[in-house]
């Protein structure tokens, strides 16, 4: 299997695998903007070969300009990476977890990190592990696991969740990013539940890796539902089932 390089001056034509079919989207059009400016600052796409039928793809950046709430300096950080369909149980996803700690490598880095989850969006830790990752982090769901090319301190959560969960009030914030083209499906669905439930509803924009750091209450940082201080989701979600999450909350 051929693996592709995504960088600034082909993405407008090979896409960047996610919403190939949904080029026209504005979630589409907000990943490609955001994209080209990343790749000034080193940001790597690999995909695996279209023609070839390969379905999958990874995003990587050095740990300073990561979109995700963590201090990870001096590591290369994975944002994304996802094998899909009939690629699935080949092989691909090492294939492609081994094109970034090659980069990594070269760059003479500290090593490789991830966010994971066992809930949805975000790989799941039992493919890291046998990849040679450990878990170095925690904040449930998620976990910053890690593979460390010497003894060089670990990368770490970036600030108290709680905390920052208390600045958004009452009410329904979106937190949101162009780091994804399926964030506006879940922007869109969002603000519908809100309009629904009659509630204060508001959307924050987090425009540069520095804003992920300092405001996003969880550590996927990129696109958050907080309700009344709680944090609600950090993926897109069906109306209905978010108008359900949050009459199972408890009262305040």
């Amino acid at each position: 299997m051929n693996i592709v390089t995504v960088n600034k001056e082909n993405v407008s034509k090979t896409g960047f695998f996610c919403y190939m079919s949904k080029k026209k989207t504005e979630g589409y059009q907000r990943k490609l903007r955001w994209l080209k400016e990343r790749f000034d600052e080193g940001m790597k796409i690999k995909m695996l070969d279209l023609k070839q039928g390969g379905r999958g793809f990874i995003e990587y950046v050095s740990g300073e300009y990561v979109w995700r709430a963590v201090n990870a300096e001096g590591y290369m950080f994975i944002h994304c990476i996802w094998v899909a369909g009939k690629s699935k149980g080949k092989g691909y996803g090492s294939l492609l977890l081994n094109e970034c700690i090659r980069d990594a490598k070269k760059a003479g880095m500290k090593g490789v990190a991830i966010v994971t989850s066992e809930g949805n969006w975000l790989v799941g830790k039992k493919f890291l592990q046998k990849n040679g990752f450990e878990s170095v982090d925690q904040y449930p769901p998620f976990e910053l696991m890690v593979r460390k090319f010497s003894n060089a301190p670990s990368p770490s959560f970036s600030g108290d969740f709680e905390q920052k969960l208390k600045r958004y009030g009452e009410g329904l914030t979106i937190i949101r990013s162009d780091q994804c083209p399926y964030i506006d499906a879940g922007v869109e669905a969002a603000l519908k539940a809100g309009k629904e439930l009659g509630t204060k509803t508001r959307v924050v924009e987090l425009k540069s890796a520095e804003d992920v750091r300092q405001h996003s209450p969880s550590p996927y940082g990129v696109f958050q539902i907080v309700y009344d201080g709680t944090l609600l989701n950090y993926h897109v979600t069906p109306k209905k089932e978010l108008i359900e999450n949050i009459g199972h909350l408890p009262s305040n």
